[in-house]
């Protein structure tokens, strides 16, 4: 992999996803790196985004018919999605060496890693309703 600068601006991106719990979508990123840097443009943040996730200092967080999150939490972790708000959270549990098992079953596969999602109603919508 190529290796690519870390600017002032890729920078700023980072601290602003590690700095979030809410799992942010660029736009997001992109309001609130403009208050640090002001002169950066939307097309830069989506750049760095994928420059850092390409880089494993973020991932990514997707849901069907959503906007893209991003992750700053590397570490081994779940994910809880709200079908009703879109809402993102973090269920830190301990999960299984899951590649370990797949990668067992299946003999001569390249599993480099696991994803674990929950899907269903967070708290504050399964109260609204």
């Amino acid at each position: 992999m190529a290796i690519v600068r870390f600017t002032k601006q890729r920078q700023a991106v980072l601290e602003v996803v590690r700095g979030s719990t809410e799992h942010p979508d660029a736009a997001h990123v992109f309001d609130a790196v403009k208050q640090i840097v002001p002169s950066i443009s939307l097309g830069t943040v989506y750049r760095s985004l994928e420059a850092l996730v390409q880089e494993g200092h973020l991932i990514q967080v997707q849901q069907p018919g959503q906007a893209t999150r991003y992750d700053a939490r590397l570490e081994d972790h779940a994910h809880f999605m709200c079908d009703a708000c879109g809402e993102v959270f973090d269920v830190l549990i301990e999960l299984p060496d899951l590649v370990g098992l797949v990668s067992a079953k299946l003999e001569g596969f390249g599993v480099k890693e696991a994803r674990v999602e929950f899907h269903g109603t967070c708290r504050r919508c399964k109260h609204s309703n």
